[in-house]
């Protein structure tokens, strides 16, 4: 059974109704929960309290002392009848394969779309939830929001595991095959937020939801900055293109998307992703595309990439005077961005909201965050990001939550999993992610169920002219389109069409900086063995 419920219904209290009725049934004694890290103690925490059914939770810290207690010659797996496992720690060879010889009779994947796509860091996931889904005697669950990721074959992926023939189909065999519609309804709930409302006949339920955008554009310093490192990139591009060395051109240009992306996020990412050397070696590549964010949109927490990458190909003079630029730029008069940022949060706390502000890269909320605590002085403010274990990172959310006024900022390693509704009430989306179902899951984290506002604001910053937001704005849209033919699932994006419009024109200049240097490059080539892998 896939549970595809929308974030913030209760998928985790459903699975644990599903859990605890097989066991009183007889149906079944054993089980694992396969979840991210981060996951691991909130779901041993909800099983305990809301079902009584103990589980340990199998991590890499963990594992030792749970070994220690089992009695030799007995898999762990087999001596404790609940386990909550990272998936972190479950991919390893040694534990899956034992793991895999022990499995309990039933299992629970939560963030199951995370084991479905084609990513280097995922295959083993993916190879491990199909030995998992090949018995088909074995209970299995899988859980995810967000079911669809605007990749049509990591969708396909994850109907497999429900029956290895829905795998063979199109979108369009399951809208005109009457019979095959029916058999994947026996086996995939999809319920959205007004399905709950009109169920229980009480709207109240969920908070209302307001969207809205907000744009700047590129100006004065910053505007001559920007222009000044895409020349910058193109000059890069070119000499590879020159050369006639195809690996190397490619390679260049997923180093300028991602070092674009950087100076499109802040003075701060720009400086870091400009300083980084980079050594160009054939197993680099890869690193380099997972590090520029490319496929960010399908990540779990672990996986999230929330550090700049390196694109510092070479010692350059040029480089060097456009780092001295970026310092130059930090702070509300040199970045319009910011100033964006800083108008809008002082409206949604005048109106009495709490925010969030969701950044992509770690120098990016320290810079927001040193920023906000100069706006904002008589506020509580911080910054969590991937530096911090999960651990920690609810250690200092719970003191932030104590003081009265208060702004997190983070980056996407608080966007899924994390309940933040009891603390926050508006988020801003500071950098665009490439896929809309991010979005979805960063403002799921505070419009959920248990939301004592009546109101969740949730505001989009992007450039007008921004030619990388362009970009951005671009794959969104296609993914959003792709989704919506797929599952019939409309996501939420900006409205405003004429800036977006702009916008998209403007990307074109990640394509070609003049036409007298005859260079062209087909992005959409470029990102289509990552949407499809």
């Amino acid at each position: 059974l896939l549970i595809a419920d929308d974030v913030g219904i209760g998928k985790t209290i459903e699975a644990g109704l599903i859990i605890r009725e097989l066991i009183d049934r007889g149906e079944i004694s054993r089980f694992s929960v396969l979840c991210p890290p981060h996951l691991v103690d909130q779901w041993v925490q909800e099983l305990q309290e809301r079902f009584h059914l103990s589980a340990v939770a199998v991590t890499s810290t963990s594992v030792s002392k749970l070994e220690r207690e089992t009695p030799p010659g007995q898999s762990l797996f087999v001596h404790y009848k609940a386990h909550v496992i990272s998936l972190d720690f479950i991919k390893s060879d040694r534990h899956r394969d034992q793991f895999l010889a022990n499995v309990p009779e039933m299992i629970i994947i939560d963030e199951a779309h995370t084991c479905t796509i084609g990513t280097k860091r995922a295959q083993k996931r993916w190879k491990l939830v199909q030995e998992l889904a090949k018995n088909p005697e074995r209970h299995l669950l899988l859980l995810t929001a967000t079911p669809h990721s605007g990749d049509t074959n990591a969708f396909r992926n994850l109907l497999s595991l429900l029956d290895q023939r829905f795998g063979e189909f199109d979108d369009e065999s399951f809208r005109s095959n009457e019979y095959l519609s029916k058999r994947l309804a026996d086996h995939f709930v999809q319920r959205r937020r007004i399905d709950i409302c009109d169920e229980w006949r009480d709207p109240s339920i969920f908070p209302t939801r307001k969207s809205r955008e907000a744009t700047y554009k590129l100006s004065g310093q910053w505007a001559s900055f920007f222009r000044e490192v895409r020349d910058y990139c193109t000059e890069m591009a070119t000499k590879a293109e020159r050369a006639q060395d195809d690996i190397k051109s490619v390679f260049n240009w997923y180093a300028i998307l991602a070092l674009l992306r950087c100076i499109s996020s802040s003075p701060a990412a720009a400086i870091s992703a400009l300083s980084k050397p980079f050594v160009e070696k054939d197993e680099d590549f890869l690193s380099l595309i997972e590090a520029s964010g490319l496929d960010d949109f399908d990540e779990s927490d672990e996986m999230i990439t929330d550090t700049e990458p390196a694109t510092a190909l070479k010692e350059d003079p040029k480089r060097v005077r456009l780092i001295k630029e970026a310092i130059e730029l930090r702070g509300i008069k040199g970045d319009p961005k910011l100033e964006c940022l800083s108008s809008q949060v002082r409206a949604l706390l005048g109106d009495g909201f709490i925010p969030i502000v969701f950044c992509r890269y770690i120098s990016t909320a320290h810079y927001v965050a040193e920023h906000l605590k100069d706006q904002f002085p008589e506020f509580s403010i911080d910054a969590i990001t991937g530096e911090y274990t999960p651990e920690e990172r609810k250690e200092r959310i719970l003191q932030l939550q104590e003081a009265e006024k208060r702004i997190l900022v983070a980056t996407d390693c608080l966007s899924e999993g994390i309940n933040l509704q009891e603390g926050f009430d508006a988020v801003i989306h500071y950098d665009l992610a490439w896929n809309p179902t991010r979005h979805e899951q960063r403002e799921g984290r505070v419009d959920r169920f248990g939301q004592k506002s009546r109101e969740v604001r949730c505001i989009i910053i992007y450039g007008q002219d921004n030619p990388v937001d362009g970009f951005i704005l671009n794959v969104i849209l296609k993914k959003a389109q792709r989704i919506k033919d797929d599952t019939g699932v409309i996501v939420p994006l900006p409205e405003d069409k004429d800036r977006i419009s702009i916008a998209l024109i403007k990307s074109t200049l990640l394509r070609s900086r003049s036409s007298d240097m005859q260079l062209e490059f087909d992005f959409d080539e470029l990102l289509e063995p990552i949407e499809t892998a």
